[in-house]
């Protein structure tokens, strides 16, 4: 395969009419039989590669930061819509989150890995938001079977039923409840993996407010979490980050090995 087909598998898979900002083919390849995966990838994993005989190296964390890509968080936008919120109203609320981190960005070293890929002349990509994409539509859909017709349904019980997901059972750091008790109601269930990032907790209000019960996350800041528990008004279950972007990866590197392509993992991937 090349680098591109390696991307077009992905964007399919998650449903992507276009490659997102937070995803990049930094050195193109072609020929690809090895890929070495991982969820941060950069020179050390770079020259690894190269020493062990791989044809390619992917980063889920994107590595060539594109000017725009903090214009991914704008998915939030389409959730948030589906669920009754204006559009105009979250991009106001998503301003102040996008100019923080709009700050670490611009002082950011975005051309580090690239350089040593060229120099190595490693084929080298970032997939981000489609391998959390697809992981997000995994634990969705397990979600929604497993709690149908069940009104009932605890926050202890839905960190239970992620628990029988492979990434999960096998990772060390397990789901958790960051807002929220193990006896509370669950209500509605919904999974938030995908948009970059975290979205701030003025966002995350926004979904408690058009209905959702609980919030189902990869990670949550503290800060976060603290001004959710004093609005009394939803939980937080974080499932956790590496097993949650190992979900999409191991489903995607499934894809590339039907197409002759094999995949190891490393640098944080939970495998299953």
């Amino acid at each position: 395969m090349t680098t591109k087909e390696m991307m077009d598998v992905a964007l399919k898979m998650a449903k992507y009419d276009e490659m997102p900002e937070d995803c990049g083919i930094i050195v193109e390849g072609k020929d690809i039989k090895k890929v070495l995966f991982g969820v941060d990838m950069d020179t050390a994993e770079i020259m690894l590669a190269k020493q062990l005989g791989y044809d390619c190296v992917v980063s889920h964390h994107p590595r060539n930061t594109h000017v725009d890509m903090l214009d991914v968080m704008h998915d939030h936008f389409d959730k948030l819509e589906e669920l009754g919120v204006p559009r105009n109203k979250s991009q106001k609320l998503l301003a102040e989150r996008k100019t923080e981190l709009g700050y670490n960005l611009h002082v950011s070293n975005s051309r580090r890995s690239e350089s040593a890929a060229k120099l190595l002349d490693m084929p080298f990509m970032c997939i981000h938001s489609p391998t959390d994409r697809i992981g997000e539509a995994m634990v969705q859909d397990a979600l929604d079977k497993k709690f149908a017709d069940k009104p009932m349904t605890t926050v202890q019980e839905v960190v239970d039923a992620l628990e029988e997901i492979p990434e999960y059972k096998n990772s060390a750091r397990k789901p958790v409840i960051r807002v929220g008790g193990k006896d509370s109601y669950a209500g509605k269930i919904y999974v938030l993996m995908s948009g970059l990032t975290g979205p701030g907790a003025k966002i995350l209000k926004e979904y408690f407010e058009a209905g959702v019960g609980t919030l189902v996350m990869m990670h949550i800041p503290e800060a976060d979490a603290k001004k959710l528990k004093e609005q009394g008004i939803g939980n937080v279950v974080i499932a956790g980050h590496m097993s949650s972007d190992s979900l999409g990866i191991n489903k995607l590197a499934e894809e590339w090995a039907k197409k002759g392509v094999e995949t190891t993992m490393m640098s944080g991937i939970v495998e299953v």
